[in-house]
């Protein structure tokens, strides 16, 4: 988040990467590892307790008195970092926080390597884990492999078990595919049956620098729309019949139809809801934009909040606001926002558009209303 440098940082958001790119599997499709590979040095290591202390003092203490913190892992694959880094972690973290600010915990993984010990920790310390899920065993094993080339589903299944039965919170990541997306109702139901309730459906990114639609996981315009649709009717039906599961963007919808801020940046119509900590204390501002070019500074040399309002961070902030001239006359541009700006593309006359826009608009038109039924319900149920 860029902030001017009369206000403090009261909500500090880092996404760190302990990890740096590496991972212990081989996600065909894995957008960081394509990122990794545009950078000069495509892995950062594993993060230091020195980075890490210097970042968890300088957090706090953007965050002052009466703020707040949360440390999001994600990578690569963050459990590469080995679980004695995230014991020596919050350790440090409770020594740190004399103030005794309210600091918050999640976790993105992959799931392979979890344990009985990883969900004893993750329990005790009251970390949000969210599990990358796509689908049932055939969806999930087409891309999501072992190092050794096989599938992971059933691994994966069994260590997501022991974090439930540890009364681990847990969400479920799916990345939608051109094959997922032609399933939308058999995903849902899928992820449905591991008792998870909340779930995050989101676009796979093609690799930088290349057409879109080119590889044999890529979505396309059409396909995300028929798979937003289609997963929408299951999902109203659901809450029609007392039988809600979160679906975050859906939820996100309902709550700007509320007049409620969204939950993300790409449904808020603006960058800058984080920093991310590359294992190095590389600072970036977002985490489709871990490049050279994007790089704000290194907290080991310049502290975060200075890099929170340095030009550069200002210049990205910037960007994020320059929305596609199409969503100026779009009727559905205060539920869009325009979406995420790693989607934007521009055509050959120099215009900028969502790749997804015709989905969106295609969505929007089928579920609006119903949206909006929900959003009147949500209202009156909360007293608004």
């Amino acid at each position: 988040m860029v902030y001017p440098k009369e206000f403090p940082m009261p909500l500090i958001h880092l996404l760190v990467k302990p990890a740096s790119s590496l991972c212990n599997m081989r996600c065909r499709y894995c957008f960081y590892a394509d990122e990794a590979a545009h950078r000069t040095q495509a892995s950062m290591g594993l993060m230091t307790m020195t980075t890490a202390e210097a970042m968890i003092r300088q957090a706090l203490e953007a965050a002052g008195p009466q703020g707040s913190v949360t440390f999001a892992f994600q990578g690569g694959e963050p459990t590469v970092a080995g679980l004695d880094f995230f014991r020596e972690f919050v350790a440090a973290v409770a020594r740190y926080n004399t103030g005794r600010l309210p600091v918050s915990y999640s976790l993105q993984t992959n799931g392979y390597a979890l344990d009985a010990d990883w969900a004893d920790f993750l329990a005790r310390n009251r970390f949000l884990v969210g599990i990358s899920v796509d689908g049932d065993k055939a969806l999930h094993d087409e891309f999501r492999v072992d190092a050794g080339g096989k599938g992971t589903w059933t691994r994966v299944q069994k260590n997501l078990a022991l974090l439930q039965a540890a009364g681990v919170d847990c969400n479920l990541l799916c990345v939608v595919t051109r094959r997922c997306a032609k399933s939308a109702v058999r995903t849902y139901h899928a992820l449905q049956k591991t008792g998870v309730g909340y779930l995050q459906f989101i676009p796979c990114l093609d690799p930088l620098e290349e057409s879109r639609g080119q590889r044999p996981w890529s979505l396309t315009p059409e396909d995300y729309g028929s798979f937003l649709c289609a997963l929408f009717d299951e999902w109203y039906r659901d809450w029609a019949n007392g039988r809600y599961t979160s679906v975050r963007l859906f939820d996100d919808y309902v709550h700007l139809a509320m007049g409620l801020p969204a939950s993300t940046c790409a449904s808020s119509g603006q960058c800058g809801a984080y920093f991310v900590v590359e294992a190095d204390g590389g600072v970036y501002p977002c985490d489709f934009y871990v490049l050279d070019e994007w790089k704000l500074g290194n907290l080991l040399e310049t502290p975060l909040a200075e890099l929170g309002r340095s030009e550069r961070a200002a210049d990205f902030l910037r960007a994020g606001l320059q929305h596609p001239a199409a969503c100026g006359q779009c009727p559905w541009q205060r539920l869009c926002a325009g979406g995420c700006k790693r989607d934007w593309t521009t055509d050959a006359a120099g215009q900028v558009e969502n790749y997804y826009c015709p989905a969106f608009r295609r969505f929007f038109a089928h579920a609006e209303s119903r949206l909006r039924q929900i959003a009147a319900a949500e209202r009156r149920a909360r007293g608004l």
